[in-house]
């Protein structure tokens, strides 16, 4: 950090098991690589190349070497999985991994069909080489999974040797845990949460107040997937009430190592705050 600020939330630290980052690179150049990382390294945890780019990335073993130089994990995103596993490619994709030196990787079904022993049973053999996030959700929006079947899958999958389970939104945030139209499935996420360990989830959350609903609720260390790499310094922000939306949820002015009013200047002289 740049100067010292007190009462800030305690923030875990990298590499971290809970208050992941994790960013969705859809595109970007080796250059755009560079000053991302630059700017923002000690706030993003792993990256995803989003769906299939990866296939189309040119200079794509540079673009990997600049993250690998600032030790940022990246996977191929879901959808190219899929797209290998549809054409019954699987052991091609583990090689393409292998020669990349991807150490992570996604199993999900959001598109196509994938039996959830199919997908428990690769979830198995691929996490005794690989760190493994599978996907729970679907990409269709007509496709309405009733919450204790989130839990058992999600239960199934931790046990069958994923690391975390990603809770599907894609990067439009309006699928999975999300209504068409952004909002939140707050009784889906209390009924996951009340059941799953918060450390063992990534909630994907590209939109600002689905970032802020789960940060309020869970608090700075949630676990948030899908942020615009342009985000992810918005985003610790957010984290640590350094930004409107949060200023006050992290702050108590009854703590005893600091002042006990924390905006005097905003105050009037009947002592109450003034409406900025």
């Amino acid at each position: 950090m740049q100067f010292q600020l007190n009462h800030l939330p305690k923030r875990t630290d990298k590499p971290r098991n809970k208050g992941i980052t994790l960013a969705l690179d859809k595109g970007y150049s080796v250059r755009q690589v560079e000053d991302f990382c630059e700017a923002a390294s000690n706030y993003t945890d792993i990256v995803k190349l989003g769906w299939g780019t990866s296939y189309v990335t040119q200079n794509l073993s540079d673009k990997l070497d600049v993250y690998k130089k600032y030790d940022i994990p990246v996977y191929f995103g879901g959808t190219l999985f899929e797209a290998y596993v549809l054409r019954d490619q699987l052991d091609a994709y583990i090689e393409l991994l292998k020669r990349y030196e991807i150490q992570y990787l996604e199993v999900s079904n959001g598109t196509i069909w994938l039996s959830e022993k199919r997908k428990l049973d690769i979830i198995n053999e691929l996490s005794q080489d690989f760190t493994v996030l599978s996907e729970v959700g679907s990409k269709n929006p007509d496709s309405i999974i009733p919450p204790y079947k989130w839990v058992k899958m999600i239960k199934n999958e931790m046990e069958a040797g994923s690391w975390k389970v990603i809770c599907e939104a894609r990067e439009s945030g309006t699928v999975g845990v999300f209504r068409p139209n952004g909002e939140i499935r707050s009784g889906l996420i209390d009924e996951i949460t009340d059941q799953i360990p918060m450390e063992d989830l990534i909630f994907e959350a590209p939109q600002k107040d689905q970032q802020v609903w789960f940060i309020k609720k869970f608090g700075s260390n949630v676990n948030l997937g899908n942020i615009q790499p342009s985000e992810v310094i918005s985003v610790e922000t957010i984290r640590l009430g350094l930004r409107g939306d949060t200023l006050f949820d992290f702050y108590s002015i009854d703590d005893e190592e600091g002042p006990q009013k924390t905006y005097s200047d905003n105050s009037n002289t009947n002592g109450t705050r003034e409406n900025t």
